[in-house]
């Protein structure tokens, strides 16, 4: 028989007692656990970490594209479509690449006296592709596509199609037995490409050296462009601004002047499939934990 009290335990047998002596261990065990005496020079702790590293990032393929200087600041916006035009477009572009090698640097000899930027020698692959005899469906002439009246405001000789001297041309060889020459300037090269340096740096003037409002305007006409600057509303208004307001061949044709330069200025690594638009990363979850411990006495 055990009778207890709140100060004392009372044996009575050999049995009880080491019973009672058993759960009176037990019972210090579990409160020696449960609240660990907390001294600084304690060195049977055991460490459980309690809080985790954030994830890592690891680069997998580093970017290695390079714009050039005048198209500074364009990246985030032609990115996309310059990368995906180089996938497909590949063939195109390496063609005209190795067709521009003996044209560009005479382009840019001329350009370099009117103070155009040499990118804009791009434009005679837009334009005609390199072909001297290029007319397009609007009446565009030549190397770099040039209008009548354009081409008359900047001194060119040019075919007429005014039907009156075509008869005249007519009689005089039929009087003459010889075929009349037809003489049309902008499909000289020299000449035409003076022609379209001194309009590019004449809008250069008037359109605040914004390269790409320029280029829109060599496609689309300055005035063209110039309402649209006026739509937005703003004082000084970039391509970025106006592109909502320009037909969709001018937004294509600007995106174009931007990829071929960008493109041509990377050609080795592009043709070796080795330029890198972005830079690839992957999420790597860390294992690692911090310097943070909960500490437990055993």
């Amino acid at each position: 028989m055990i009778v207890s009290s709140y100060n004392n335990l009372i044996l009575k047998t050999p049995i009880v007692k080491a019973t009672a002596l058993a759960l009176a261990l037990c019972l210090q065990a579990t409160l020696t656990f449960a609240i660990p005496p907390v001294t600084p020079s304690d060195t049977t702790r055991n460490y459980l970490p309690v809080e985790k590293k954030a994830d890592s990032l690891i680069v997998i393929k580093e970017s290695n594209v390079t714009f050039p200087e005048i198209f500074s600041g364009t990246e985030q916006h032609t990115i996309d479509y310059i990368e995906k035009f180089s996938v497909n477009r590949k063939g195109y572009l390496i063609r005209t690449y190795n067709r521009s090698k003996k044209i560009f640097p005479k382009v840019a000899a001329i350009f370099k006296k009117y103070d155009v930027p040499k990118e804009f020698q791009v434009l005679i692959a837009l334009e005609s592709g390199f072909n001297p005899n290029a007319v397009s469906s609007a009446g565009a002439v030549g190397y770099w596509q040039i209008m009548d009246n354009v081409a008359k405001e900047y001194g060119l000789k040019i075919a007429t199609a005014n039907k009156n001297e075509k008869k005249k041309l007519a009689k005089n060889e039929k009087k003459t037995n010889k075929k009349a020459t037809v003489i049309d300037e902008r499909k000289d090269f020299k000449r035409s490409t003076h022609v379209a340096a001194r309009y590019l740096r004449d809008r250069c003037r008037n359109l605040n050296n914004d390269w790409l409002l320029i280029a829109a305007s060599y496609n689309w006409g300055v005035g063209n462009v110039w309402n649209a600057m006026e739509r937005t509303g703003k004082k000084n208004p970039t391509f970025w601004d106006i592109k909502n307001y320009l037909p969709a061949e001018t937004k294509s044709y600007v995106m174009n002047f931007i990829t071929l330069n960008v493109v041509f200025n990377n050609f080795e690594k592009f043709s070796k499939n080795e330029l890198q638009f972005r830079t690839i990363t992957s999420k790597v979850e860390s294992g690692a934990f911090n310097a943070e411990m909960l500490s437990i006495s055993l």
